[in-house]
């Protein structure tokens, strides 16, 4: 795995805690929170969206990327266009 995948890997995982953390809020699940996620994983697995094999990134368990991409899309756009900025910075620095 080069540096934009560990670098890829990092962002996703920041996000995913991150939206762990507000789920959560005060010992309280937060229902809307909940449907969106659900929602997103549904729709990602769905279509297929699996943003980490489109990084290049393969993985042994079926479905991990689906769900990750679906986290990610419930997060909602600003979330994933901020992504993907991130994303799109880190590959030009480990660019040769």
């Amino acid at each position: 795995m080069n540096d934009f995948g560990v670098a890829f890997l990092a962002v996703i995982v920041e996000g995913v805690i991150t939206y762990g953390k507000e789920l959560f809020v005060s010992g309280k699940i937060h229902w809307q929170m909940l449907c969106s996620v659900l929602l997103g994983v549904l729709t990602a697995v769905a279509y297929g969206l699996d943003i980490p094999a489109a990084a290049g990134l393969k993985t042994g368990v079926p479905y991990l990327g689906c769900v990750l991409t679906g986290i990610l899309i419930s997060r909602g756009s600003n979330y994933v266009f901020d992504l993907i900025q991130a994303l799109g910075a880190a590959k030009e620095k480990t660019a040769p």
